[in-house]
């Protein structure tokens, strides 16, 4: 199933209001209308990205033109791989490398590699990229880790899950 309409920004990011166009996750909500008919020159420089990305890194799942994912946290770090590319932290050529790297050392501690996993993969790939450029440091990611964990336990089945101050606290214990 492709991901539609507007993804509301984690609190880390921001204040949990929808996207102003400008933000991180505007990728995520263009990701849906890569095939369509553009809205604009904003528009057509996501899909052009998304078009970019698609061809420049196997294995995404994709209906048509259009990656789909199957839940809120993949479209979510697929445009955060957008953002950070657009940014120049890295070349496509390099993520499918250091992507096909996780994917292997997956696969060789026995990954099912029936594409059900591909966005953990993803994430792994990410949290590698901004480890090894500076952007984040292993004990930020592994902090915030366990922040999510705090988050999801106390929140109810079925609600989003949002980040709290007293998550980052009881993550530091």
């Amino acid at each position: 199933m492709a991901l539609h309409g507007d993804v509301r920004r984690a609190r880390t990011l921001g204040t949990g209001r929808r996207s102003d166009g400008e933000g991180l996750d505007r990728g995520v909500r263009a990701l849906h209308r890569a095939g369509q008919v553009s809205a604009g020159p904003k528009a057509d420089a996501d899909q052009a990205r998304i078009r970019a990305a698609l061809a420049s890194v196997p294995g995404i799942p994709c209906e048509g033109e259009a990656p789909v994912f199957a839940e809120p946290w993949q479209a979510q770090a697929f445009a955060m791989a957008l953002a950070l590319h657009q940014r120049g932290v890295f070349r496509w050529k390099d993520w499918a490398e250091m992507l096909g790297e996780e994917i292997k050392k997956a696969q060789a501690a026995g990954d099912p590699d029936d594409g059900s996993t591909y966005y953990r993969h993803w994430m792994a790939t990410l949290e590698r990229i901004v480890a090894q450029k500076g952007i984040a440091t292993p004990a930020l990611l592994d902090r915030t880790y366990h922040a999510w964990e705090h988050a999801a336990d106390r929140t109810p089945h079925g609600q989003p899950i949002e980040l709290k101050p007293e998550d980052y606290r009881q993550a530091g214990r």
